[in-house]
């Protein structure tokens, strides 16, 4: 696999992909054309207003960025792909598409094939067994939780850990994660804003600024420090 699984598309004081460039760079180099899956519709954007940011955040790359909604068979249009964008947004807006269109197993077999990835925040997400980790409110239904399970963990994108001086009594992630694990054999990684996985073939590493936090059942979470590989 080929893959930069990111927590998010934005980080705090920098523009749509900025802090990734030197990676993406690198990433899709010498493709003529990126394509983008705007099903998470961030905000509630259009599929046209979401595929404009993405082309205006890649244009550093001098390379097509065409959404898969304008292509009349999005199957084809995903076998056929040079390389593939999922944008952030609702996951559960993102996978009941993505199941509608019966695109999760060629998906699936694209990335694996080697077929170069970038998923940011929703599109990180799905790269796990499922989606049942996700922060995202549940505005529609999916027809299962099961994502593209590309990646032997779930994601646990825009972590942060508590803060000590916060007078919030809510649940953190650290408490919601326990309670998914209370019920879900599954390991997690809580992977900070800032930070992605990079995936080439079958090894897996932690890049960015921040270190991640991981979860496994019944255990105590454990720090992973940045270039560490899972």
């Amino acid at each position: 696999m080929n893959c930069i699984i990111a927590s998010t598309s934005t980080i705090y004081g920098s523009t749509y992909l900025e802090y990734l460039k030197p990676v993406l760079s690198k990433h899709f180099k010498n493709f003529e054309e990126v394509l983008f899956v705007p099903y998470a519709r961030p905000s509630g954007l259009t599929y046209d207003e979401y595929t404009a940011k993405a082309k205006d955040g890649l244009k550093f790359l001098n390379t097509t960025v065409k959404g898969i909604h304008q292509f009349d068979n999005p199957i084809k249009a995903i076998e056929n792909a040079q390389s593939i964008f999922v944008g952030g947004g609702n996951t559960f807006l993102l996978v009941k598409t993505l199941q509608e269109f019966d695109l999760m197993p060629v998906l699936k077999q694209k990335i694996v094939s080697g077929t170069p990835y970038l998923g940011t925040s929703a599109g990180s997400n799905i790269c796990g067994l499922n989606m049942q980790t996700t922060n995202d409110m549940p505005i529609v239904m999916p027809q299962s939780f099961e994502t593209l399970g590309i990646l032997p963990f779930n994601i646990n994108a825009h972590y942060f850990e508590p803060d000590k001086n916060s007078t919030h009594k809510g649940e953190t992630r650290r408490t919601r994660i326990k309670e998914f694990q209370v019920f879900n054999d599954v390991n997690v990684i809580g992977l900070k804003e800032g930070s992605w996985l990079e995936v080439r073939g079958e090894t897996i590493q932690l890049k960015g600024e921040l270190d991640a936090v991981w979860f496994e059942p019944n255990k105590t979470p454990q720090i992973i420090k940045v270039n560490t590989y899972l």
